[in-house]
C-alpha cells in the first residue's frame, strides 16, 4: 500500500547536502530519492541506517530504509566528510 511508505528527495552537491534535515513518520518505509547535482562523485552514506549509495555526477538513485522507529538518524558524504552531516528525524 502507498500509505506504508514516504518518499523523501535529497539532493547532494560537492558535500554538500539540501536539505540537512529529513523528517519520517515512524513505522512506514522510508525512500530517498538521492540525486547528485555537483561535478564530481558522492556517497551517501548512514552506518546507522546500514546504507550506502555512490552515484556518479548528474546520476539519482533511490535506498529503501525499513520502518524505523523514532530517533534521530545521521548520515553523510563518504567522499565528503569535512563537511556537515545530515539528519533523518523519524517522528
Amino acid at each position: 500500500m502507498a500509505d506504508d511508505k514516504v518518499t523523501l528527495e535529497l539532493k547532494m552537491k560537492d558535500g554538500d547536502m539540501m536539505p540537512l534535515i529529513l523528517n519520517a513518520p515512524a513505522n512506514k518505509i522510508i525512500r530517498i530519492k538521492i540525486t547528485n547535482i555537483g561535478k564530481g562523485p558522492v556517497e551517501f552514506e548512514s552506518t546507522q541506517l546500514v546504507k550506502e549509495k555512490v552515484l556518479a555526477p548528474g546520476a539519482s538513485s533511490v535506498v529503501v530504509i525499513a520502518p524505523k522507529k523514532p530517533g534521530t538518524y545521521i548520515f553523510f558524504d563518504d567522499f565528503h566528510l569535512n563537511k556537515p552531516k545530515g539528519q533523518l528525524i523519524v517522528k
